[in-house]
């Protein structure tokens, strides 16, 4: 053989080895901060997992007077926006008596009157101020009771959330369709039930709970007055616990510090579903749209764990070839704020007896990425190669090999 022809194909096959060698390598094993892993299926296998201790001193008692749960239960909800009252003032003709709406100031307007604050207010509180309001006009007589108010709908309110839930903040619940309201259709009928107006509706508003939130002790401010109350027996419907809010209350979710995987499911609490990012731009799909990755397959009840989500993304399965591929899932401390990124061989948690413990849940937002095994990559880089140089090199190659 001409020696320019061996010397090429010496150069040709170390680049060609070298390329192939770049092809086998997987995915980096990723590197995380101190205390960024926070549930135990994120820990490696070989890892010894300790038991989290719960923390029952997290949450400062407010500074303000606490009550029980039932007597803040008995309390008349306050009055707010977009709350509807009919009133009726004795010997009126019709001027005065009719349907008012409390504007977004917390303020009633009637006819010749100046406007009534009702901010902090109930039913009957704002009955005696507009009664007396009215005898000092001079517009009624001061009979013991001049005036009558009625609550004919009681609207939406807006709810502060903070602590163990997945998207604190302000929410707002209790809105209804025009068509549910009531009135609408009855005529004078008055007193409203506004079920929406609940703590659980504010909590699942809010995102819902997080897996490391306590149950047992959701506080409830309202003005001076506080309560703690046990909504766990939602969770498994061993007993009602829901409470009424009221236009003013703030919401605090404890956290235990701890993950509790009882929390991930559907529940009134937590999340009835989760949206996550799904990435298989690799083989057997050279797209996510090839490899059926759309809405349907990124939203997953809540619950799903990893397994399950590399199944959504077609990440699972296929020719011997692809065996051994590499999952990365990328998500969030929401202890700490620091992110961690766990990898995992596909086919490894599959034979793995122990797969439950390095099968992580999945949580809201999280990123799940799948890569090629290595003789996919090593495949991969050879046909690169023949494209790159023509089916000269290709054969070269295969002829190489073969020797």
């Amino acid at each position: 053989m001409d020696n320019s022809v061996c010397q090429a194909r010496a150069i040709l096959g170390t680049i060609i080895l070298g390329l192939v060698l770049t092809g086998c390598t997987s995915a980096p094993t990723p590197d995380n901060q101190a205390e960024a892993r926070w549930m135990p299926q994120q820990a490696e296998l070989e890892a010894s997992q300790q038991q989290c201790v719960p923390d029952s001193a997290t949450l400062a008692e407010p500074a303000i007077n606490y009550v029980s749960a039932a007597e803040l239960r008995q309390e008349r909800d306050q009055l707010g926006p977009g709350d509807r009252l009919r009133i009726q003032v004795v010997g009126d003709d019709g001027h005065l008596s009719q349907v008012y709406v409390i504007d977004d100031y917390f303020q009633l307007t009637l006819p010749g009157l100046a406007p009534l604050d009702t901010q902090g207010k109930a039913l009957r509180q704002v009955e005696t101020a507009l009664g007396d309001r009215l005898v000092t006009a001079g517009l009624v007589r001061p009979l013991p009771r001049v005036v009558d108010v009625s609550l004919l709908e009681s609207a939406g309110i807006s709810v502060p959330v903070s602590g163990a839930v997945f998207q604190a903040g302000t929410v707002r619940i209790g809105e209804r369709e025009r068509e549910t309201l009531v009135g609408q259709r009855e005529g004078p009928a008055s007193g409203d039930a506004n079920r929406e107006r609940s703590l659980a509706a504010a909590i699942r508003a809010a995102g819902g709970v997080r897996p490391d939130a306590d149950l047992t002790r959701i506080q409830v401010v309202r003005g001076q007055r506080w309560t703690e109350l046990d909504l766990s027996g939602l969770l498994d419907g061993t007993r009602l616990g829901d409470f009424r809010l009221s236009q003013g209350d703030n919401v605090i979710v404890p956290s235990t510090k701890c993950f509790d995987e009882r929390l991930v499911r559907p529940s009134p609490l937590t999340p009835p579903g989760i949206r996550v990012y799904l990435s298989n731009l690799s083989r057997p799909a050279a797209n996510n749209a090839s490899s059926a990755i759309g809405k349907e397959a990124s939203s997953l009840p809540y619950g799903t764990r990893l397994l399950q989500g590399l199944a959504s993304a077609n990440c699972v399965g296929g020719s011997a070839m692809n065996a051994h591929r590499q999952a990365v899932l990328i998500s969030e401390n929401p202890l700490n704020g620091r992110s961690v990124v766990i990898q995992r061989d596909i086919e490894a948690m599959l034979e793995n007896a122990q797969r439950d413990r390095i099968n992580p849940y999945l949580m809201p937002n999280d990123a799940v990425a799948c890569y090629d095994s290595r003789a996919m990559n090593a495949r991969d880089a050879i046909t690169l190669f023949g494209e790159a140089l023509g089916s000269a090199a290709t054969a070269i190659l295969i002829d190489d090999l073969a020797q």
